[in-house]
């Protein structure tokens, strides 16, 4: 499906939703990578793995809902494939999700972040492809949670991830 400028994600958690509205015209592959799983339901079920209070949450990982109980998987899993990197001018402040990947630049997949506060030392390193536009005090209820020593809040955040059309 070829990126729309008017769409919009929705993942809904236990704490509420987040609105996401997305940067198509600086990452018009991550977006569309994002809105073909959302649509094919590869988000849902999976949870929030990473929360680190004053930097972000973390999310999208099929591990968290396919193994569960091993929490060691957890943070270690994708699609299947990778997108090329689009960075880009977009600073990463307060409500901007991004792309998490490894090492390689080119290998985001599903995994994605939020940042909950201003994290400048990421611009131009991290693909970033949207914005919180609703739901900021969902992410920050979440980034609160206890955690485990991996960064691995106690209770599980399970989310759904829908696509909206304005």
């Amino acid at each position: 499906m070829a990126s729309q400028d008017k769409n919009t994600a929705v993942i809904k958690t236990k704490f509420g939703e987040i609105r996401i509205e997305f940067f198509t015209d600086v990452a018009p592959r991550h977006v569309d990578n994002f809105i073909t799983l959302a649509q094919n339901k590869f988000y849902d079920e999976t949870t929030f793995h990473r929360v680190i209070p004053g930097f972000m949450i973390q999310g999208g990982d099929p591990n968290t809902k396919e193994h569960k109980d091993n929490r060691q998987t957890h943070g270690m899993g994708g699609p299947g494939h990778s997108v090329k990197a689009e960075f880009n001018a977009r600073n990463h402040r307060r409500g901007i999700v991004s792309m998490a990947r490894s090492a390689n630049p080119d290998s985001a997949g599903s995994q994605f972040f939020i940042c909950v506060a201003d994290s400048l030392f990421l611009d131009r390193q991290y693909t970033a492809f949207g914005n919180v536009v609703e739901g900021m005090d969902v992410v920050d209820q979440i980034v609160n949670l206890p955690r485990d020593g991996r960064d691995n809040p106690n209770d599980r955040v399970e989310m759904t991830v829908t696509i909206k059309s304005a």
